[in-house]
């Protein structure tokens, strides 16, 4: 499978009793769609899957089927702390003729370098379909290593890799030592640098509201191959990214997909909403965002 361009991590709307709502979901997967997105990732991080039932993961994955129905490539997350849940996640993403599967390090046990590999083979065996690698040790603890990477290496589903370290050390290394594993920046305020090292994708949470300031800026350097105009966006957008990781980071996102007149609803405990003056900067912030993208990409 071919991972370029702006891949999505969905946000999971809720309703005002904490349920997930379906509806408000659709909506959100159909505002991506047409706003020409490359994909869709759902069950991920910034979907709040470890807030979620096993019920509710796999609800959810089968509504975001039906309402894509092949219009773009569908990613199922398979986050889990045993590898039997990421199993069982992988086997629903195959019976649902998912596009590919998400598979990170299991959180909080802190595998060693082959009982990753080995979690990351077992997900593989119950699948048998692509797979991006998920590389997020602030999360789950543990780094995605050169052992585990001669480990994984005959496995031919394994076909791009979320590098969400944020260790620019790092990225070097991917790209030199694994140019068969297509990269994927998952650290955002690194976006060009991972296409300036040859990236081509970027799964990326602020897409959820403003998706087109993104693709401007994935066009800009690996389609046009423009790092003066990419520099130029990229700069518009560093006053968002440092918003979003400063705490709070799915709210954001959430009341993001609100001011794009989405319904995204709150959080479950223990994360709590943002202040009205949070919200209030972050409207702020987004506006002079799009006002300086439209500016560039009308200038170039």
């Amino acid at each position: 499978m071919n991972f370029d361009g702006i891949f999505t991590p969905a946000i999971t709307p809720l309703s005002a009793d904490g349920q997930i709502d379906y509806s408000a979901f659709s909506d959100v997967l159909e505002y991506l769609i047409e706003s020409k997105v490359h994909g869709i990732v759902i069950g991920g991080s910034t979907g709040e899957y470890y807030a979620h039932t096993a019920e509710e993961r796999v609800a959810v994955a089968e509504r975001a089927k039906d309402v894509i129905r092949g219009r773009l490539p569908l990613v199922i997350g398979t986050g889990g702390i045993l590898t039997e849940d990421s199993v069982y996640f992988a086997e629903k993403a195959k019976s649902l003729e998912a596009d590919a599967i998400l598979v990170g390090s299991p959180p909080y046990a802190l595998p060693t370098q082959k009982e990753i590999a080995a979690h990351v083979l077992a997900v593989d065996k119950a699948a048998g379909l692509p797979i991006m690698l998920y590389n997020y040790p602030s999360r789950m603890g543990v780094a995605m290593g050169d052992e585990f990477f001669e480990a994984i290496a005959g496995c031919k589903n394994i076909a791009a890799i979320k590098e969400s370290s944020g260790e620019m050390s790092r990225l070097h290394r991917l790209a030199h030592a694994h140019p068969s594993i297509q990269l994927s920046c998952g650290w955002d305020d690194q976006a060009l640098e991972f296409f300036a090292w040859g990236a081509r994708s970027w799964v990326c949470a602020g897409s959820n509201f403003i998706p087109r300031e993104h693709i401007a800026l994935y066009e800009a350097c690996v389609l046009e191959k423009n790092f003066d105009k990419g520099r130029r966006i990229m700069s518009a957008m560093l006053p968002l990214m440092d918003f979003l990781e400063s705490g709070k980071f799915v709210q954001s996102i959430k009341h993001g997909s609100e001011l794009s007149g989405l319904r995204a609803g709150g959080v479950r405990a223990p994360l709590q909403a943002l202040e009205p003056a949070e919200k209030q900067a972050l409207e702020s912030v987004i506006k002079t965002l799009q006002k300086n993208v439209a500016r560039i990409v009308e200038e170039a």
